[in-house]
């Protein structure tokens, strides 16, 4: 990263990728280099207790951070790939303070006003990352938890929306609800049928 270390940097990542159901969630962080964090890591490879102090802290000593979404219908109009870049760019562009640059986790590049680089397995490295895989990944189980109550039966709060075989027998018995995201292939098997 030599020539990039000067400036504003923020991470950006996202969760929720994989779900059958909810929006995919992705958060930008810029780390105060006086203010560490201690024990940053990949979001999953840190208990649940553990991740929820760590958003927390994040939230406080950052010097700047942002949560973005990209909905339901954004995913299934769009594709869970472009949805997920969207939602990082929105991230970035909520951010308080502008970054110089940012470092995505994995492998490709939302659309940006700053410089950009993308790094596969970034959310393991780079504590920046890191801060921003806690953020999407805890903001995104609280709203599966608050989904859970709103639509019972699915076991939303437990799974968070994967497609695990409690699920899938739950899309079988209750049918598909409104946040079920038509273009995955569990749920657009379940509407053809």
């Amino acid at each position: 990263m030599e020539g990039k270390s000067t400036g504003l940097i923020c991470g950006v990542d996202e969760a929720g990728r994989g779900p059958l159901a909810g929006p995919v969630v992705a958060a930008a962080v810029i780390l105060d280099p006086a203010n560490p964090i201690e024990g940053l890591n990949d979001s999953k490879k840190l208990s649940e207790k553990r991740r929820e102090l760590l958003y927390t802290e994040i939230r406080e000593k950052s010097l700047a951070w942002c949560v973005g979404r990209a909905e339901v219908a954004e995913i299934d109009t769009l594709n869970i790939l472009q949805a997920s870049l969207l939602a990082m760019q929105r991230a970035v562009a909520g951010l308080p303070l502008q970054p110089d640059h940012a470092l995505v986790d994995g492998n490709r590049l939302p659309s940006l006003a700053c410089s950009a680089d993308a790094i596969v397995g970034g959310d393991a490295s780079e504590p920046c990352i890191s801060a921003a895989s806690i953020l999407a990944k805890v903001a995104r189980d609280r709203e599966m938890i608050e989904m859970d109550a709103l639509y019972p039966g699915y076991g939303l709060a437990r799974h968070k929306g994967y497609p695990t075989k409690i699920h899938l027998q739950a899309l079988q018995e209750i049918g598909i609800s409104e946040i079920h995201r038509r273009s995955f292939g569990p749920v657009r098997r379940l509407l053809k049928a």
